[in-house]
């Protein structure tokens, strides 16, 4: 596990608690929202990924850990919308750190938990 994934402040984001997230709600959540998750994952990651990119992907995923959001992730067809919007505002915030390593890194990681 990266360095710089653990070495946030309790209660904000945790490599822990984003894995515990993806296995309780991967499949709900849908494979969009886990590639966008696992891009921010992967990038920041990155050692060249700056202090600022970090902060934004780990305010990112912060956001899809919470267990109480704008939109409740229980509710069918919608709980997981204001996760993909966050998400995806960062992944475009953040598009130079997101490479064809990091989308490989993803792509393989759901393939195995979609099997494809």
């Amino acid at each position: 596990m990266s360095r710089a994934l653990t070495a946030l402040p309790a209660g904000e984001y945790s490599a822990g608690r984003f894995w515990a997230k993806v296995a309780a709600f991967g499949r709900r959540a849908g494979r969009e929202v886990l590639e966008k998750a696992l891009w921010l994952y992967y990038a920041a990651e990155r050692p060249d990924t700056p202090k600022w990119a970090r902060a934004t992907v780990y305010g990112a995923l912060a956001y899809f850990i919470l267990p109480a959001d704008a939109v409740p992730d229980l509710i069918p067809a919608a709980g997981f919308t204001d996760d993909l919007a966050v998400l995806a505002f960062a992944v475009a915030t953040l598009g130079a750190y997101i490479d064809a390593g990091v989308k490989t890194r993803a792509a393989s990681t759901l393939a195995r938990w979609f099997q494809t």
